[in-house]
């Protein structure tokens, strides 16, 4: 066996052999002599000039030890031990030596090592710095905040300049690596321009032009199935099996069961509907009966409860007790899939949603209506509660809580004359008959019946003359009592007063019949008043009546004439009462589905009603169609105080609380096969909000389409449009 003598001269050897010894001779020495003894411990060196002996033991055991540790070395490189990853000499770009896969690293927080290499072997955790350590290492290293922690392996990595300019640029929005342009330049390889030459000249195939053997074996197979009848075109192939298909009628076979068997379908069964949280052995406490809902429970129809069993609460699954009507519903549940019928719902394709929607017209080509608010006529120091225009469209009258009753010329908005009153005015009427000018005013108490003298001196002697040819015809005056004024007491430009027998009574609101002769006063008794709640005035004979010997219903809110028949429109609280006076029956009584009315108005066709409510919500009613609404709208935001119809144009208005006006369209059609079109139009902003009271009063002008509205806030407007 050899052994490495590197240390020996290279003059003075040539060979080392163990266990036996030899003469050397070199050229320039003649007498050498080295001998090695395969069990001594030393090597004898002679040498002519200079014989001593050499001990080199420790320098044969140094290198031996050395070839060792490169054997070792080598067996470990070669994948029994060995890691590449202790140097940092690896080509890999991420460390790969914890192979845990997608196990999150937070389950070995508390574990002294963060993982397992390839063969199995636990990958340590490396000793963690103290915080003092840490701290002042923070202090004297200027590159400590370089060092990231890897979570996989646990070790610290010094990032160097490479990587933190690659953060700084990610983290400024920038690409990762420098000198990269993320927007190029644009290279149009197919541009606009038309080429001389072709893109490719490559000429066309020798199939192009040859035909094709595969298509002629086919055209050839295809025409010998039709000369054979195996292929059999459509319509021939229908005829056939109408004509041979057996499609025979049966003489002896009942039409109605031929019928029912050829249109049989199989429809399936509903399912039984999923348990609740009441059928749970452990159900939460709310669905438990309480002592009251038990004792209900327990006296109702079984056939009427909505649970068929009571619900109880177990502590575990198996202390329940067997159910003990199970066999009885599964008794019912087969009777229900054998007599009970069944139906097969159709489903209707439908490609665009769009046609579920209503064809409504578009809110220009319903024009004209009133979109802009023209005049505005102040004087009132107070809310304006009533509101009328004259049949001729010229004057204007309002009254207020101010106690004053105004005439206004609609088309300057110049106060022609006030009036003033002991009480509140809550209600003005402009007669609709045109051969007089006659006011009606209703301020506490009392009645006032006017002339506004207005208009031409001929007009103005025409109406005095009328009135004072009228004769008092009652006698009993139970109801009320007329009184003629003086000639000195006509300061406040009235011919008659009609004044209610209990002094503690209002009137609330008044209104025309289309005759212009008689008229209804809406009166909100006192404490200790025994009047009726609605009169009815007659102007030519001076007399009064109450057509009800009681209160038609609780809380009488509005009174309407009818605009062609003899009949009266009463609207309750919850109710609006048709009654025939002619006749002296009701008519029919509609239910609109709200908690408070506040006030309707009757188309002028008269088959047609609109109601207004306190709780938001202004209903349509169809007097033809039924006695439930026809469309109940819901966009006003607050009370609704007012509604009105147009005499003449397809619009109607409502008042609201908030201070707006509601403008919509109501088409009504004379074909009774077609429902109306009532469609909101357009919201004004009328007034402002003074003490939660907004838009008090509304009416349009009698001939063209603009609407006055009076507000809480003390002034009047025109919309025009």
């Amino acid at each position: 066996m050899s052994s490495n003598i590197e240390h020996v001269p290279r003059e003075k050897r040539d060979h080392v052999v163990v266990g036996r010894s030899f003469t050397y001779n070199n050229e320039d020495d003649d007498n050498e002599h080295v001998e090695l003894e395969d069990s001594s411990s030393s090597i004898e060196y002679y040498d002519d000039d200079n014989s001593s002996e050499i001990s080199i033991v420790e320098e044969i055991e140094n290198n031996v030890s050395g070839m060792n540790e490169f054997n070792n070395d080598s067996q470990t490189k070669r994948g029994l031990e060995y890691d590449e990853y202790a140097d940092n000499d690896t080509s890999d770009e991420e460390d790969i030596r914890n192979t845990i896969g997608n196990i999150p690293i937070e389950w070995y927080d508390d574990l002294p090592h963060v993982g397992y290499t390839v063969d199995g072997s636990k990958l340590l955790k490396p000793g963690r710095k103290g915080e003092v350590d840490s701290f002042l290492e923070k202090i004297d290293n200027p590159d400590y905040w370089r060092k990231i922690l890897d979570p996989r392996t646990g070790e610290e990595h010094i990032l160097d300049d490479a990587d933190v300019a690659m953060i700084q640029r990610l983290t400024g929005g920038d690409v990762p690596h420098e000198g990269v342009d993320p927007f190029p330049e644009w290279i149009d390889w197919f541009s606009s321009e038309v080429m001389i030459h072709p893109v490719s000249n490559r000429p066309e195939d020798k199939r192009s032009f040859v035909p094709s053997a595969w298509e002629e074996k086919r055209v050839v197979r295809l025409t010998h199935a039709i000369r054979k009848g195996w292929l059999v075109p459509r319509d021939r192939k229908l005829v056939q099996d109408t004509l041979f298909a057996g499609n025979y009628h049966d003489l002896w076979i009942d039409d109605d069961s031929a019928l029912s068997k050829r249109n049989l379908v199989h429809i399936p069964a509903p399912k039984t509907s999923l348990p609740g949280h009441e059928e749970s052995y452990n159900p939460p406490e709310e669905y438990l009966f309480a002592e009251e809902e038990k004792e209900a429970w327990l006296k109702q129809d079984p056939s009427k409860r909505r649970i068929k069993f009571e619900p109880q609460k177990y502590d575990s699954l198996r202390k329940v007790i067997p159910y003990d009507h199970s066999i009885r519903d599964r008794f019912d549940r087969c009777l229900d899939l054998i007599m009970c019928p069944r139906a097969r719902k159709e489903r209707v394709n439908i490609a665009d949603p769009n046609d579920l929607l209503p064809k409504v017209p578009r809110a220009r080509d319903l024009q004209p209506y009133p979109q802009f608010a023209a005049i505005s006529y102040k004087g009132h120091k107070g809310p304006v509660l009533g509101l009328s225009v004259s049949p001729s469209g010229q004057w204007l009258a309002t009254g207020g809580s101010d106690c004053t009753s105004r005439i206004w010329e609609v088309s300057s908005g110049r106060c022609i004359r006030s009036t003033t009153f002991e009480d509140t005015v809550r209600s003005i009427e402009w007669s609709p008959s045109t051969k007089v000018n006659i006011i009606i005013i209703a301020a506490g108490n009392r009645i006032f019946v006017m002339n506004p003298c207005v208009g031409d001196s001929l007009s103005i002697l025409k109406t005095d003359n009328f009135l004072s040819s009228l004769v008092n015809d009652d006698e009993n005056e139970s109801v009320c009592k007329w009184e003629t004024l003086s000639y000195k007491d006509r300061t406040l430009h009235s011919r008659f007063i009609i004044s209610l027998r209990s002094t503690s009574s209002t009137v609330n609101q008044l209104t025309w019949h289309r005759e212009g002769d008689y008229f209804a006063s809406l009166v909100s008794p006192g404490p200790s008043s025994g009047d009726s709640s609605v009169l009815i005035h007659r102007l030519t004979q001076r007399r009064s009546q109450a057509p009800f010997s009681r209160p038609p219903g609780s809380a009488v809110q509005a009174v309407r004439f009818h605009p062609s028949a003899p009949r009266l429109f009463v609207a309750t609280q919850r109710h609006v009462i048709i009654y025939d006076l002619a006749q002296q029956r009701l008519v029919k009584r509609l239910t609109p589905n709200c908690r408070w009315l506040s006030s309707i108005a009757i188309h002028p066709d008269g088959d047609n009603l609109l109601a207004g409510s306190y709780d938001c919500k202004l209903v349509w009613f169809d007097l033809d169609l039924s006695s439930r609404p026809y469309r109940m709208m819901r966009f006003a935001k607050r009370a609704i105080r007012a509604v009105n119809f147009h005499p003449t144009y397809p619009l109607f208005a409502s008042a609201c609380d908030d201070g707006t006006v509601t403008v919509g369209h109501g088409t009504v059609y004379q074909d009774l096969l077609t429902n109306p079109l009532v469609l909101p139009l357009k919201t004004l902003p009328a007034h402002s909000v003074t003490q939660d009271l907004g838009t008090m009063a509304t009416v349009f002008h009698p001939k063209q389409p603009w609407l006055f509205t009076a507000g809480a806030d003390g002034t009047v407007k025109l919309f025009t449009n």
